[in-house]
């Protein structure tokens, strides 16, 4: 399973999810962030999942990974960004997080979001820089990261 995305480039699949994707997505960011990283089920589901546009990754067919977009007062903002622990540095993750830039509005609006510390140079190595002091959230250490255009 170790093997690259670019040897098979059909083994990943990134797209918009679905109403009925929605549990699937729920599912992975459950397994992610409230099993693995301990954060409170009532910070990771909130009042913008319906005002979202979220990702779905698949390998192979089976969904590995997820993301979300949506407009704010600042910009559009991208979150939860999660990949299932054995997909992880296959490239499914840069795989979502380049198609979320794809199909975040080009209207001039920042693009933005608040990177867990341990994935900043994630984030860098794909356009994003970091600014601002460290901040928690969900207990978490997180940096503001900003897209150059």
């Amino acid at each position: 399973m170790k093997s690259s995305p670019n040897a098979r480039p059909e083994m990943l699949l990134v797209t918009v999810a679905s109403a009925a994707d929605l549990p699937i997505v729920f599912d992975i960011r459950n397994r992610v962030f409230v099993v693995e990283q301990q954060v409170d089920p009532k910070e990771e589901y909130d009042v913008y999942e319906g005002a979202s546009t979220h990702l779905i990754a698949f390998w192979d067919g089976a969904a590995v990974g997820t993301a979300r977009f949506r407009s704010t007062e600042k910009g559009w903002k991208i979150e939860r960004m999660a990949v299932l622990a054995p997909f992880r540095r296959l490239g499914v993750g840069k795989a979502l997080l380049l198609e979320v830039l794809v199909r975040i509005p080009q209207d001039g609006r920042s693009i933005y979001l608040h990177a867990q510390e341990h994935a900043l140079s994630f984030y860098k190595g794909l356009g994003f820089s970091s600014s601002g002091d460290r901040f928690y959230e969900a207990d978490i250490p997180h940096r503001l990261c900003t897209y150059k255009l």
